[in-house]
């Protein structure tokens, strides 16, 4: 793997795996590879891996890293919602670890045409694949001021959601990442060597085009049920939407009783169904964030399949 293209985490998540030979693994974000080589490695001679990504250009990368393993993988452009159907598709019953790195791969990032980053100029586009119909242009240029505003503060926690959107209203079509990124540094002036003022916007718009949190909420209860007793799921979140709805799941499906906290005789019959490695999530080395400075946000959460 490239310095580029080092997967965050690395050694954590095969540690929090355990991969084993003859074992059924699935990386959800297969991105460029990184941990499914892992896996693949630490599973030999035997393990076998499903992939999913619906960028073309990530598994093509992934096919190159993974190619010694060629024998023992399925890589498929699918978004990871379709989990439980791939599963049934290749009678695969149940597997034994699965791993989800959330949020934009570095390659992703650095592909200026891709529109999700503003330190080149590029087309708002920011789709994970071409597949998917609206772009960040299209939510900018069709959408009313009500709708961005409730975007931006939504899913970019932006205080100055209703500013924005109404700057946007006034200065649109707005078609390019510098265009704006430099609308939102008029609305929101850059103080010292704070965080640009349009990395909240673009988050939110990123989310909102991939339906990322969505996605997310479908994929937590999928993945639990694949895992067979003993199966781990592991999950690397970035920003704080995302880590409380991991989170907020692995704490739910963790207790055998969900009632409202004064009910005094439980009729919910939850049963649990993990249990948490850790409560607290792990997080990167010094030496990691020093050698990728893009893991500094990561969390890592981890559970076990419980035996019925």
């Amino acid at each position: 793997m490239s310095a580029a293209h080092q997967p965050v985490l690395y050694h954590e998540i095969i540690q929090a795996l355990q991969p084993k030979n003859k074992g059924y693994y699935v990386d959800c974000t297969l991105g460029a590879g990184g941990h499914a080589l892992g896996i693949l490695q630490a599973s030999q001679p035997e393990g076998k891996l499903l992939g999913f990504d619906l960028d073309p250009q990530a598994l093509a990368l992934a096919r190159e890293t993974l190619a010694p393993h060629e024998q023992r993988i399925l890589l498929l452009q699918r978004s990871y919602t379709t989990l439980s159907e791939t599963l049934q598709e290749i009678q695969w019953h149940l597997v034994n670890g699965i791993v989800l790195d959330l949020g934009v791969s570095s390659m992703q990032f650095d592909t200026a045409e891709r529109g999700f980053s503003f330190r080149e100029d590029a087309p708002l586009d920011m789709r994970f694949s071409p597949k998917i119909a609206e772009s960040a242009a299209d939510i900018i240029n069709t959408y009313s001021e009500a709708e961005l505003a409730e975007i931006i503060f939504r899913y970019g926690e932006e205080r100055a959601s209703r500013r924005i959107a109404k700057a946007i209203i006034r200065d649109r079509p707005i078609r390019t990442t510098f265009e704006l990124a430099s609308l939102i540094s008029t609305v929101i002036p850059r103080k010292g060597k704070r965080v640009h003022p349009a990395t909240r916007t673009f988050q939110a718009l990123r989310i909102a085009v991939n339906d990322e949190l969505g996605s997310i909420e479908s994929i937590l209860p999928q993945a639990t049920n694949a895992l067979a007793p003993g199966g781990r799921l592991a999950i690397i979140s970035f920003h704080s939407l995302e880590d409380r709805l991991v989170k907020q799941y692995f704490r739910r499906e963790s207790k055998n009783c969900i009632c409202p906290p004064r009910q005094p005789v439980c009729t919910c019959n939850h049963k649990a169904s993990i249990k948490e490695i850790a409560r607290k999530p792990i997080r990167p080395s010094d030496e990691e964030i020093a050698k990728n400075p893009r893991a500094r946000s990561a969390k890592l959460r981890i559970v076990e399949k419980l035996s019925e």
